[in-house]
Protein backbone atom coordinates (compact mmCIF):
# COMPACT_ATOMS: atom_id res chain seq x y z
CA UNK A 1 0.00 0.00 0.00
CA UNK A 2 1.30 3.51 -0.94
CA UNK A 3 0.31 6.48 1.06
CA UNK A 4 2.00 10.06 1.89
CA UNK A 5 5.07 10.18 3.91
CA UNK A 6 4.69 11.78 7.31
CA UNK A 7 6.88 12.64 10.19
CA UNK A 8 5.10 9.92 12.39
CA UNK A 9 7.41 7.01 10.78
CA UNK A 10 10.53 9.07 10.87
CA UNK A 11 12.41 6.90 12.69
CA UNK A 12 11.74 3.88 10.36
CA UNK A 13 12.74 5.65 7.67
CA UNK A 14 16.10 6.57 9.16
CA UNK A 15 16.23 2.73 9.62
CA UNK A 16 15.36 1.95 5.77
CA UNK A 17 17.62 4.97 4.75
CA UNK A 18 21.07 3.45 6.29
CA UNK A 19 20.34 -0.24 5.64
CA UNK A 20 19.69 0.78 1.87
CA UNK A 21 22.81 3.00 1.22
CA UNK A 22 25.06 1.69 3.08
CA UNK A 23 25.34 -1.61 0.97
CA UNK A 24 25.99 -1.64 -3.08
CA UNK A 25 26.55 0.69 -5.26
CA UNK A 26 26.95 3.23 -2.43
CA UNK A 27 28.52 1.45 0.46
CA UNK A 28 28.08 5.00 2.34
CA UNK A 29 28.45 4.69 6.32
CA UNK A 30 24.95 5.88 7.20
CA UNK A 31 23.85 5.69 10.53
CA UNK A 32 19.72 5.82 11.15
CA UNK A 33 20.19 8.60 13.39
CA UNK A 34 22.38 10.60 10.39
CA UNK A 35 19.40 9.31 7.71
CA UNK A 36 16.98 10.62 10.15
CA UNK A 37 17.97 13.95 10.00
CA UNK A 38 18.73 13.69 6.27
CA UNK A 39 15.37 12.64 5.56
CA UNK A 40 13.73 15.26 8.15
CA UNK A 41 15.28 18.05 6.72
CA UNK A 42 13.86 17.46 3.24
CA UNK A 43 10.56 16.40 4.54
CA UNK A 44 10.31 19.88 6.55
CA UNK A 45 11.09 21.77 2.99
CA UNK A 46 8.19 23.44 1.83
CA UNK A 47 7.94 22.06 -1.12
CA UNK A 48 8.76 18.49 -0.24
CA UNK A 49 6.54 15.54 -1.61
CA UNK A 50 6.81 11.93 -0.08
CA UNK A 51 5.42 8.55 -0.48
CA UNK A 52 5.93 5.57 1.27
CA UNK A 53 5.31 1.99 0.93
CA UNK A 54 3.89 0.17 4.10
CA UNK A 55 4.12 -3.89 3.45
CA UNK A 56 4.08 -6.77 6.31
CA UNK A 57 2.45 -3.85 8.30
CA UNK A 58 5.75 -1.67 8.32
CA UNK A 59 7.18 1.02 5.80
CA UNK A 60 9.56 -0.95 3.55
CA UNK A 61 10.19 2.05 1.59
CA UNK A 62 10.07 5.48 0.17
CA UNK A 63 10.30 8.41 -2.29
CA UNK A 64 11.11 11.91 -1.16
CA UNK A 65 11.66 15.55 -2.81
CA UNK A 66 11.17 18.71 -3.31
CA UNK A 67 10.11 20.65 -6.33
CA UNK A 68 11.88 24.02 -7.63
CA UNK A 69 10.51 26.93 -10.17
CA UNK A 70 12.73 27.34 -12.80
CA UNK A 71 12.30 29.66 -16.00
CA UNK A 72 10.82 26.87 -18.18
CA UNK A 73 8.87 25.67 -15.17
CA UNK A 74 8.28 24.09 -12.16
CA UNK A 75 10.69 20.67 -11.73
CA UNK A 76 10.53 17.70 -9.12
CA UNK A 77 13.78 16.82 -7.97
CA UNK A 78 14.00 13.14 -6.08
CA UNK A 79 16.55 13.14 -3.49
CA UNK A 80 15.93 10.00 -1.92
CA UNK A 81 14.25 6.59 -3.15
CA UNK A 82 14.98 3.53 -0.66
CA UNK A 83 13.79 0.32 -0.20
CA UNK A 84 15.12 -1.80 3.05
CA UNK A 85 17.13 -4.59 1.91
CA UNK A 86 14.50 -7.17 3.41
CA UNK A 87 12.37 -6.02 0.70
CA UNK A 88 14.06 -5.15 -2.30
CA UNK A 89 12.80 -6.91 -5.58
CA UNK A 90 9.65 -7.09 -4.89
CA UNK A 91 8.88 -4.24 -6.93
CA UNK A 92 8.66 -1.96 -4.17
CA UNK A 93 10.84 0.68 -6.29
CA UNK A 94 8.67 0.24 -9.06
CA UNK A 95 5.65 1.11 -7.34
CA UNK A 96 7.06 4.27 -5.28
CA UNK A 97 8.57 5.89 -8.80
CA UNK A 98 5.85 5.23 -10.81
CA UNK A 99 2.94 6.66 -8.58
CA UNK A 100 5.33 9.72 -8.03
CA UNK A 101 5.59 10.37 -11.58
CA UNK A 102 1.85 10.00 -11.93
CA UNK A 103 1.79 12.32 -8.95
CA UNK A 104 3.87 15.00 -10.32
CA UNK A 105 2.12 15.25 -13.97
CA UNK A 106 -1.24 16.08 -12.10
CA UNK A 107 0.43 18.52 -10.50
CA UNK A 108 1.93 19.69 -13.89
CA UNK A 109 4.89 19.90 -12.90
CA UNK A 110 7.65 20.46 -16.04
CA UNK A 111 9.68 17.32 -15.61
CA UNK A 112 11.39 15.45 -13.05
CA UNK A 113 15.25 14.90 -12.14
CA UNK A 114 17.53 13.23 -9.63
CA UNK A 115 20.98 12.26 -9.32
CA UNK A 116 22.58 8.48 -9.02
CA UNK A 117 25.08 6.26 -8.99
CA UNK A 118 26.65 6.45 -12.69
CA UNK A 119 27.40 2.48 -12.91
CA UNK A 120 25.99 -1.04 -11.96
CA UNK A 121 21.57 -1.44 -12.04
CA UNK A 122 20.54 1.90 -11.04
CA UNK A 123 20.92 3.44 -14.49
CA UNK A 124 19.21 0.93 -16.08
CA UNK A 125 16.55 1.23 -13.49
CA UNK A 126 15.70 4.67 -13.80
CA UNK A 127 16.27 4.52 -18.06
CA UNK A 128 13.72 1.46 -18.13
CA UNK A 129 11.29 4.53 -16.31
CA UNK A 130 11.99 6.90 -19.08
CA UNK A 131 14.91 9.10 -16.91
CA UNK A 132 17.72 9.91 -19.87
CA UNK A 133 21.09 11.14 -18.89
CA UNK A 134 21.49 14.65 -19.35
CA UNK A 135 23.95 16.09 -21.50
CA UNK A 136 23.85 19.93 -20.86
CA UNK A 137 24.77 19.49 -17.20
CA UNK A 138 27.17 18.25 -15.28
CA UNK A 139 27.17 16.70 -11.49
CA UNK A 140 30.55 19.20 -9.76
CA UNK A 141 31.36 19.39 -6.01
CA UNK A 142 34.37 20.53 -4.05
CA UNK A 143 35.61 19.47 -0.77
CA UNK A 144 36.21 21.61 2.11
Amino acid sequence: MIKPITLEHLARYGEIYAAAFSGPPWNDPWTPENAEIHVREILESKQSYGLEYVADGQAAGFILGASMLFHYGRTFEINDLAVHPAFQGRGIATALLERCIADMKEKGMAGVHLITAGEGLLPAFYAKHGFQKENHAILMGREL
